[in-house]
């Protein structure tokens, strides 16, 4: 099963906002989720975007797959780039394990 990070609908009728929330593929859009981690309203000027750095981070190293539009959420709000900050730093580490182990 792959988890996916992707947008539920709140609101009322014709005045959308979304959460975004990380769940599995196979869940139905309004169905459970395993976390919250921000929302996002379209309808203010500008779009309203609160996202949770450190979760979202979190569960893309854990493999989520994050929906087109949460791409783009992603990406506007920094999270993307400190993601991929934090796995080139966890790859670094990982080789200083490994070098280490084989050292001694």
């Amino acid at each position: 099963r792959v988890l996916r990070m992707r947008l539920t609908r709140l609101g009322a009728k014709k005045r959308p906002s979304y959460r975004v929330i990380v769940t599995e593929s196979d869940h139905p859009r309004e169905g459970r989720h395993v976390e919250i981690i921000g929302h996002y309203d379209p309808m203010t000027s500008p779009a309203t975007v609160v996202l949770k750095t450190d979760l979202a981070v979190k569960w893309l190293l854990n493999g989520a797959q994050p929906s087109d539009r949460v791409r783009i959420l992603l990406r506007h709000a920094g999270i993307l780039k400190a993601w991929e900050e934090a796995r080139i730093a966890a790859k670094k580490a990982r080789k200083e394990h490994e070098a280490a182990a084989h050292a001694s």
